[in-house]
């Protein structure tokens, strides 16, 4: 019998490939799907009623037991209803048992909290990072553990490498469309050493190929591209509901000397680098380059207002090192999309890093992650901070 190992399966054809590869490689595979929808209509987060239970079903699948009364789901979720019934039909024509594993309080609490506090913070944060390290990695993997599974897997698009200094780094995949390493520089050599990701040797054509070849039910379903918990995008309105009380109303749009212009909608309306959805009457384009929560304002300005040279970040999670000796030239990543830019880091004090980069970069977001790359693999990365006024 081979090595056991988990598989997060999502319901998308990514993840069930993963489960196919890595049966053909002779592992000992399980599948698993992640609960971890809330009360999708107060948006609080409450308990659901009837949770899923981890519980093997007839046929090697979950036995799913809902309570009377549950609220209704995001149906087209990573990890919704759909996904459930997808994921099974994929597991039981891979003939792997399957689970359902309750991971709502965990989700909750890493993931939807932090999102709504840090919009509250005048911050614009990535819960899918969170979600990553706290839920997809920490909590699945002690579960996995437990149950004496030696690895778990995802269907990202990214690779693990060990460096000759013994340790454990993402790797870019073979496709630059669908790199999924941004999202991933939080993870721990722990986590890395327990980690498989057979998708990163694939483009998604190929996967799409394989799956199809496999017969496997998803082979041509959709990518899921909003945030799971956040279906219809209107994020404010999410923070709304689930900060009832807390949110902050109207202020003030200002100019960086601090002019009064209008008034805004609330801060959680706004993130770095916006410009539309501002309805100031200026004359010209005007784009937000600051937001003051402590004030209650929105400062805007023009485009080459949101540019600069230097982030600072915290929090800062190192792969490939474990630390910094001195000044070192990387390729960093500002957000998901950012192509990249050539820069140095260097320890700014009390855990901060600053990266000085060579060109300025556009709306470094206060919230988002910056990642570093050194060749094809990540260095490290962290929390971009506010810089100096």
């Amino acid at each position: 019998m081979g090595k056991k190992v988990v598989v997060g399966m999502s319901g998308g054809v990514d993840s069930s490939v993963a489960a196919l590869l890595l049966k053909e490689q002779g592992y000992e595979v399980i599948g698993v799907t992640m609960q971890i929808w809330q009360d999708m209509e107060s948006g609080t987060g409450s308990v659901l009623p009837g949770a899923v239970s981890w519980q093997k079903g007839p046929r090697g699948g979950a036995e799913e037991q809902h309570g009377e009364g549950s609220p209704a789901r995001p149906e087209g979720s990573c990890c919704g209803l759909s996904a459930v019934e997808d994921a099974r039909q994929v597991a039981e024509h891979l003939d792997i048992p399957y689970y359902v594993m309750n991971f709502r309080r965990e989700f909750k609490e890493h993931v939807i909290d932090y999102f709504v506090g840090e919009y509250l913070r005048g911050r614009t944060p990535n819960p899918c990072i969170a979600c990553n390290r706290y839920v997809k990695w920490e909590s699945l993997l002690h579960r996995s553990l437990e149950i004496g599974a030696d690895y778990i897997a995802t269907g990202h698009y990214a690779k693990t490498r060990r460096l000759p200094n013994g340790r454990y780094v993402v790797a870019d995949s073979v496709t630059a469309a669908k790199d999924q390493t941004y999202a991933l520089y939080n993870l721990t050599q722990e986590q890395l050493s327990r980690t498989l990701m057979p998708v990163g040797e694939y483009t998604k054509e190929q996967i799409r190929e394989m799956a199809s070849q496999a017969g496997l039910p998803v082979a041509r379903k959709a990518d899921s591209q909003e945030i799971c918990f956040v279906p219809d995008k209107d994020y404010a309105g999410f923070i709304d509901r689930a900060a009832a009380g807390q949110v902050p109303g109207p202020g003030e749009f200002v100019d960086a000397r601090g002019q009064i212009l209008g008034t805004h909608k609330g801060i959680t309306h706004y993130t770095v680098g916006q410009r539309r959805g501002l309805d100031l009457p200026m004359g010209e384009r005007v784009f937000v380059t600051q937001i003051r929560p402590q004030a209650n304002q929105v400062v805007v300005g023009r485009n080459e207002d949101t540019f600069t040279r230097e982030v600072l970040c915290s929090q800062v999670n190192f792969m490939a090192v474990e630390g910094l000796q001195g000044p070192l030239p990387v390729k960093a990543k500002i957000r998901y999309n950012h192509q990249g830019e050539y820069g140095v880091i260097e320890e700014a004090g009390d855990g901060y890093v600053r990266c000085r980069f060579q060109r300025p970069v556009r709306a470094a977001t206060p919230g988002q992650a910056i990642v570093f790359y050194e060749n094809d693999y990540v260095l490290g990365g962290g929390i971009i901070e506010p810089g100096k006024e």
